[in-house]
């Protein structure tokens, strides 16, 4: 039961981040995995990967359909080829070891973030 209400703490978050910034599935969901739950780098990621399609799906819909902020045709302009990038993505992530992701996942969020404060 524990484990179920951590989980399903971890999806509000990523909810919540997801509607108000547009983020929530790797940012969120990957370190609350992780560190939380003690999950490994890899199943962590592709259990944020699923739960991301939930998540964008009922995104789309409600800003889509309640707001009118979706623009269908970009969003293929990014999509599309992002595609191709999770194939790639995904293949290089199961030849580099977990502890390596783990750090260029940790310096790619602490360069946002000082991105984010330093205009």
């Amino acid at each position: 039961m524990r484990r179920t209400l951590q989980l399903a703490a971890i999806g509000t978050a990523a909810g919540a981040f997801s509607g108000l910034f547009g983020v929530g599935g790797g940012t969120i969901i990957v370190p609350l995995l992780i560190g939380w739950l003690a999950y490994g780098e890899r199943e962590a990621t592709g259990t944020s990967m699923a739960a991301i399609i939930v998540i964008a799906a009922f995104a789309v819909a409600v800003q889509g359909a309640g707001y009118d902020n979706v623009d269908v045709g970009n969003a293929a302009l990014v999509g599309l080829p992002a595609v191709a990038g999770a194939v790639f993505g995904t293949a290089l992530q199961q030849r580099v070891p977990e502890r390596a992701i783990s750090l260029m996942f940790a310096v790619i969020l602490a360069v946002l973030a000082i991105q984010l404060i330093v205009p």
